[in-house]
């Protein structure tokens, strides 16, 4: 690429070989007459994930020596991104490509990160119930006003990234960090399909108790931030 492009999408991949040659063709089609980038992030997969990402121009690979987890993986897939706009996408398929202009067009108007909500969730009723609550509680404890953090499309503007702090959970506070340093956040409404392949490679675990402890951290954090402005002469 002559030219650094307007958006890269950045995606964290680990144990997806089924469902890439799919969704590539999906943000092809999403994508077509814009300046992109395609950043995958293979968080150390154990199974052909690699071989089945399709070499393009646009597309890009940083490929962890072992797996680190999802947020090391958003990390530094954003960090090394090149366009103006920093898209997030899950790659097994549950986000839907064809959001991602809506996403954009929120940018164009003048915000500064814009999160999917999944407004009909394809999930288990477990599943929903527990994201729910978790959503209802850390919204409120960290007044990011953000109703479904867990909905990993989300498109940023590039310097929104300065906001971040590398750590593990990072990625359930994105909205919760970019909003303590001052940037706008907005919501869209957002499709979500059921899993076609494989199974869900970030579960539930203790995720309770780790996002509880992740919580308390940013709520640390954010009033603990340094807020100054420089006077202009």
């Amino acid at each position: 690429m002559n030219r650094d492009p307007d958006i890269s999408v950045v995606i964290p991949l680990f144990n997806e070989e089924e469902n890439l040659p799919i969704l590539q063709d999906e943000l092809s089609r999403a994508l077509q007459g814009r300046s992109y980038e395609i950043v995958f992030v293979d968080d150390g997969s154990t199974d052909g994930t690699l071989a089945c990402i399709h070499a393009a121009p646009e597309v890009r690979v940083l490929h962890f020596e072992a797996n680190a987890g999802q947020s090391a993986a958003m990390y530094a897939g954003i960090h090394a991104a090149r366009g103006g706009v920093v898209v997030l996408l899950d790659g097994d398929l549950q986000n839907d490509p064809a959001d991602i202009p809506r996403l954009i067009e929120g940018i164009e108007r003048g915000a500064d990160l814009v999160c999917g909500y999944r407004a009909r969730r394809k999930d288990s009723l477990s599943k929903k119930i527990t994201s729910r609550v978790a959503n209802f509680v850390r919204s409120r404890f960290t007044r990011d006003g953000v109703r479904d953090t867990g909905c990993t499309l989300k498109a940023m503007r590039r310097e929104c990234a300065r906001a971040l702090v590398p750590f593990r959970g990072m990625h359930r506070f994105l909205p919760a960090l970019i909003k303590g340093a001052g940037y706008q956040i907005t919501e869209i409404p957002v499709n979500h399909r059921p899993r076609r392949y494989g199974v869900s490679k970030y579960g539930l675990g203790n995720r309770a108790i780790k996002a509880t402890v992740d919580m308390f951290g940013v709520r640390w954090l954010l009033s603990r931030q340094l807020n100054y402005r420089v006077k202009k002469e």
